[in-house]
């Protein structure tokens, strides 16, 4: 087995060459070996451990393997142990979620302060069947079904080719010590449960079980490539993307018959899972979302708007102390006393200054709201106003107002108010501007 996961280093991860690698070594026999073969073959290797103080004195005895065989080897490790229950109490998250969470925060600052290049783990071809099965049994996209990726950013899984008897017969031919989990012996977990009950049958009716799964994990990943490539073409004609979201325009995309492989495919990232109310939202009518933890998506019109979800706070206001301030939250404005009337236009207006009255404010809409459009005879209700704006859901929840006691003077960027806006008469003008 050294021979052939050298040829598959040099062959796959020719990178790791001369890098500083940590390697993630929880005792067992998985990472046992993997210790052992990237120690064999010289690499600049350190081990980090962790104890989730989940089983008492066998996490304990763990720990000191681990610790035992580092020093013997003079290998550089890290250990640290952790309240995994409190924590996953206090976060609200299944043992195994935390444990994960607590684990890989600590790998990475881990990489960060030693400057080390890469996170070794010992995920291997028994894992990966499991994980496609928990996947498959859940519903997933193509993408669950194309296996652990044997690189993600700087994380490495070099043994993703090797099945658990390779690993457990190059352990006993080299007299590698490790320790077995007892948990891993319970069907509690489904993973287990898929590892003692399902994968021993599907093995029992094809002796060639493992390498055909591999041929089939193969061509899933080049069709996902192929579904990769096509989403990427489709998306340069039909998505546009702004400073702070994603317009689909429905016109475009309803030109593919296969629309809802395309929304998946591009949203899939953002935290989505009722699909089926996105895929309705692109007959629904205008105004009509679809919330994920992180996004909103909207039907705005003949678009669909991708937006980040943040809390809107109607009854945020920001203070306009005198001309003398300058505001740079929630917008750049600055003002310039004392200057010549030119034409006002949406990033600039110019003001009375006998007919405001500081301190002005800054804030959102309110239902009620009214103005006098610059340009136009008498009021017009804001919300009026953005409906003939077709300004869509965000836009409104975006909207910000410059108001001298409430009064609006400027809908800002948009559209400044007739009855504060400085005339041929006015003697004392404040040019008011709004700069990216």
């Amino acid at each position: 087995m050294l021979t052939k996961f050298q040829y598959h280093i040099e062959q796959n991860f020719a990178q790791l060459k001369d890098k500083k690698l940590l390697l993630a070594v929880s005792g067992g026999v998985d990472s046992m070996v993997l210790l052992d073969l990237f120690y064999k073959l010289r690499f600049d290797i350190c081990i980090v451990h962790c104890n989730f103080q989940l089983r008492g004195e066998e996490s304990d005895a763990d720990e000191l393997l681990v610790r035992e065989i580092c020093q013997e080897g003079y290998i550089p490790y890290f250990i640290e142990s952790f309240d995994t229950l409190e924590f996953a109490k206090e976060n609200k998250l299944s043992i195994q979620l935390a444990a994960r969470k607590l684990r890989y925060d600590w790998f990475h600052e881990l990489l960060s302060e030693n400057q080390l290049d890469y996170l070794v783990t010992a995920h291997h071809l028994d894992d990966n069947v499991e994980t496609f099965l928990i996947n498959f049994t859940r519903g997933t996209g193509l993408e669950g079904l194309t296996g652990i990726p044997a690189q993600n950013g700087n994380i490495i899984r070099p043994l993703l080719p090797f099945s658990r008897e390779e690993i457990e017969n190059y352990a006993n031919e080299n007299k590698i010590q490790w320790r077995e989990d007892l948990s891993n012996a319970s069907d509690k977990y489904f993973r287990n449960k898929l590892r003692h009950n399902i994968v021993p049958i599907l093995k029992e009716l094809n002796t060639g079980f493992l390498d055909s799964f591999q041929n089939t994990l193969h061509h899933l990943q080049q069709a996902e490539s192929l579904v990769e490539d096509a989403s990427e073409l489709v998306y340069e004609k039909v998505v546009e993307v702004k400073e702070n979201q994603l317009e689909i325009h429905l016109n475009s995309l309803l030109q593919f018959k296969n629309y809802k492989a395309y929304l998946y495919q591009w949203l899939k990232d953002y935290g989505f899972s009722a699909w089926n109310d996105i895929y309705d939202l692109v007959e629904a009518q205008s105004g009509k979302q679809v919330f994920s933890e992180t996004h909103i998506l909207l039907k705005d019109r003949e678009k669909l708007i991708l937006t980040e979800r943040k809390s809107i706070d109607k009854s945020e206001v920001f203070i306009i102390e005198s001309l003398d301030s300058k505001v740079n939250i929630p917008l750049k404005l600055r003002f310039y006393k004392g200057v010549n009337i030119f034409e006002t236009v949406s990033n600039c207006i110019f003001v009375d200054e006998s007919k405001i009255k500081f301190p002005l404010t800054i804030r959102k809409w309110q239902e009620g709201d009214y103005f006098y459009p610059l340009g136009m005879n008498g009021k017009k209700k804001l919300s009026k106003y953005f409906k003939d704006e077709k300004y869509s859901l965000l836009d409104k929840e975006n909207q910000w107002l410059l108001c001298s006691e409430d009064q609006i003077i400027w809908v800002i960027g948009k559209r400044a108010d007739n009855r504060f806006t400085s005339k041929e008469t006015t003697h004392n003008s404040i040019k008011i501007v709004l700069e990216e």
